[in-house]
């Protein structure tokens, strides 16, 4: 048995499953993450009554979504009992991320782990759009995994990439990313990418690059001033310039070995807007590394 952490920065993990071949990469990675932290993974099964139709739900379709729900939480907190990992099991009804997100409200759920694809066909579950409806929505913190990623994942992670645009979420972000590294001793890379389609601008001019210079440093500096103030120390602090943001964080990610990526769901939609839904999104479906997402409080839109 894997003798818990002493911290508790994720006392309450959610898992939803279906019981899908990418559901299993993922329950791997949550039981190293509950593991290290002494956590309760609930795990949670959501037959998507949506894909039937309502002659179709009779009793005995049913009793066999709900027997099916409970075969595979079973399966799955068998599987966390040989790691030594406490489960609590759940079987719901409905709209899968709108149940997903309301047990997480109604449970005090500390963060979320969820596949980026799960089955397809008739008992498709975790597919995509609920994953990335749970993101875009969700009040708390949500990590994905893309079960096709050609790499194995392993937590706690060696290397974490906070990218940032100074915005309030991406502080929001950068708060957890520090809080991660703290406690698993992981090296923190910190990240601002100049989108220089987005801005407009001839960064051949000297004028326009020592403005745009000036501005990235000044949000390197803060988010360094964060992470140092919460005692951890930057190993790194990069500005990058180019014409899509999610092309530069995967390159980042490849070039430094990264491990984890943590980044915010909203961000500035000014001059120097950079952590916006579609490149978290993008970085959710398409990032080789698990991705953790994080909501500020008191951001707007959904």
């Amino acid at each position: 048995m894997t003798a818990p952490a002493t911290d508790t920065m994720f006392d309450r993990l959610l898992f939803p499953t279906d019981g899908s071949d990418g559901a299993a990469v993922a329950l791997d990675y949550a039981l190293d993450l509950a593991a290290e932290h002494g956590s309760t993974v609930h795990v949670l099964n959501v037959p998507d009554t949506a894909l039937y139709s309502p002659f179709q739900m009779d009793g005995d379709v049913v009793d066999a979504l709900e027997a099916q729900g409970e075969r595979i939480v079973r399966d799955a907190a068998d599987r966390a009992a040989e790691r030594g990992v406490e489960t609590v099991t759940e079987v719901e009804s409905g709209d899968p991320y709108q149940e997903i997100i309301d047990y997480a409200a109604s449970h005090d759920i500390d963060l979320t782990v969820m596949p980026t694809h799960g089955r397809r066909g008739l008992e498709r579950f975790l597919l995509g759009s609920t994953t990335e409806r749970v993101v875009r929505r969700a009040d708390g913190p949500v990590l994905t995994l893309r079960p096709d990623a050609e790499i194995e994942f392993t937590y706690p992670s060696q290397r974490v990439l906070a990218p940032t645009d100074g915005s309030e979420c991406a502080r929001a972000a950068l708060e957890m990313s520090v809080d991660v590294a703290s406690t698993t001793g992981a090296a923190l890379s910190l990240l601002t990418v100049v989108d220089v389609v987005s801005v407009g601008v001839d960064v051949r001019s000297d004028l326009k690059t020592s403005m745009l210079e000036e501005a990235a440093d000044e949000i390197l500096d803060e988010a360094s001033s964060v992470a140092k103030t919460r005692g951890v120390e930057p190993t790194d602090e990069t500005v990058v310039y180019g014409p899509s943001v999610a092309r530069a964080i995967r390159s980042h990610i490849e070039e430094q070995d990264i491990d984890l990526v943590v980044v915010g769901t909203h961000g500035r939609t000014g001059f120097d807007r950079y952590v916006l839904g579609s490149v978290t999104e993008h970085l959710v479906r398409t990032a080789p590394v698990p991705v953790l997402t994080v909501r500020e409080s008191t951001a707007e839109g959904s």
